[in-house]
């Protein structure tokens, strides 16, 4: 499903070369559910960022099924990205003049999908998350809880084969947080790939393995159901 070979990261800030993700080599299965942990400014965002081909500007290989990501230009990786990948943001990201309901279409708009038959999959999935009586309002309208509901929705509701999340429950109270995780696993069980960033060891714990940053480099890479395995910085 996905391999990375030496993946690089950096940013330039006048002289000075800031390396965020340093010879990042990982293989992830389809149908895995994989948790990114680490502390702050580990690069977990920014590995995210790449594995969702929203960040142009990093080194290395990436290959998601059979497509060479780092082969293809900025549009190819774009349509490949609406095709393949749904994306839940730390920060939401919901179109402003757009209602919820129209925000959750909107990846379905990408596809050649019958009118009718997008209409029903909103329909269906604002029902899932209980947000039906929402469909009309505006983000400004939500609280950040129903704000991130609703961007977990649009996520999801092109059912992708690869599911990245980054921080999905942060603004969720304890119970919309269990939810939001079961649904997950059910979406996982259904052969969903999921990679998750999270600071949330109970959240991990949905997962069946746990990768682990420090200052760009991979330092752990444990199966939840086998034996740790510690990557040493090469």
């Amino acid at each position: 499903m996905i391999e990375l070979k030496n993946i690089e990261r950096s940013y330039k800030t006048g002289y000075t070369e800031t390396w965020v993700l340093r010879r990042i080599g990982l293989t992830i299965k389809e149908g895995e559910f994989v948790t990114v942990m680490g502390p702050s400014g580990a690069g977990k965002s920014s590995l995210l960022n790449v594995l969702a081909l929203l960040d142009d500007g990093w080194l290395g290989e990436y290959w998601l099924g059979e497509k060479p990501a780092h082969k293809l230009n900025r549009k190819q990786r774009a349509d490949l990205a609406r095709q393949r990948i749904g994306m839940v943001f730390q920060s939401y990201h919901l179109l402003d003049d757009l209602t919820v309901a129209e925000n959750i279409d909107l990846p379905l708009s990408y596809k050649s999908l019958p009118a009718k038959d997008r209409q029903g999959m909103v329909a269906d999935i604002l029902d899932r998350f209980k947000i039906v009586a929402k469909k009309d309002l505006f983000p400004s309208q939500l609280s950040g809880g129903q704000q991130q509901l609703v961007g977990i929705a649009r996520a999801v509701v092109h059912a992708p084969a690869l599911l990245l999340a980054d921080e999905p429950t942060g603004n969720l109270h304890s119970t919309q947080a269990r939810e939001i995780m079961e649904l997950f696993c059910e979406l996982n069980r259904q052969g969903t790939t999921i990679v998750q960033v999270t600071h949330s060891l109970e959240n991990a714990r949905y997962g069946s393995r746990i990768v682990e940053l420090h200052d760009g480099w991979l330092t752990r890479d444990e199966n939840l159901h086998a034996h740790s395995t510690e990557v040493g910085a090469k």
